[in-house]
């Protein structure tokens, strides 16, 4: 029998003037997709943000930095803004931001182990993969940072 074998580069250009399915698609997806300006404020996300980070309910994360957006347990207990912790300067995410932006440097899967914040102020560790990359619009730099909570995988390995 002979199966068709889907192409790789698959164009969807039919899809440029449909943003009502493009969103479906983001807020269909399980990974949490951030796109983030140079200041590491959100000026988009998917619905996956409330659903892997829930650390506050039906509070708008737009225009939040990266880490307050994400629930950030060094944040919260040092009572300072994202990118001001004792922290901020060895967050994995952060730097893989920052060298995405900076140097046009693709990130892919890398694997981080933090404590986040949940909606009932109890702290939680989290196995996340995330990846990095530039992302150009309308003459404008961000940053899309793609997020997936593998915790229930590694907890069970």
């Amino acid at each position: 029998m002979k199966r068709d074998i889907a192409l790789t580069n698959v164009s969807f250009n039919f899809l440029s003037k449909s943003s009502e399915f493009l969103n479906l698609v983001l807020n269909n997806i399980t990974s949490c997709i951030l796109l983030l300006n140079k200041q590491m404020e959100l000026q988009a996300y998917n619905n996956c943000l409330t659903t892997i980070f829930s650390n506050s309910e039906n509070e708008e994360k737009l225009y939040q930095k990266c880490g307050n957006a994400i629930g950030c347990a060094y944040l919260i207990e040092e009572n300072k803004d994202c990118g001001e912790t004792t922290f901020c300067n060895c967050c994995e995410l952060r730097i893989s931001a920052i060298e995405s932006y900076l140097n046009d440097k693709p990130i892919f899967k890398e694997r981080i182990t933090r404590p986040y914040y949940d909606k009932n102020n109890i702290k939680v560790i989290k196995h996340l993969q995330f990846s990095t990359r530039l992302f150009l619009f309308d003459n404008e730099r961000y940053i899309i940072m793609i997020i997936d909570d593998i915790t229930n995988l590694c907890v069970k390995n």
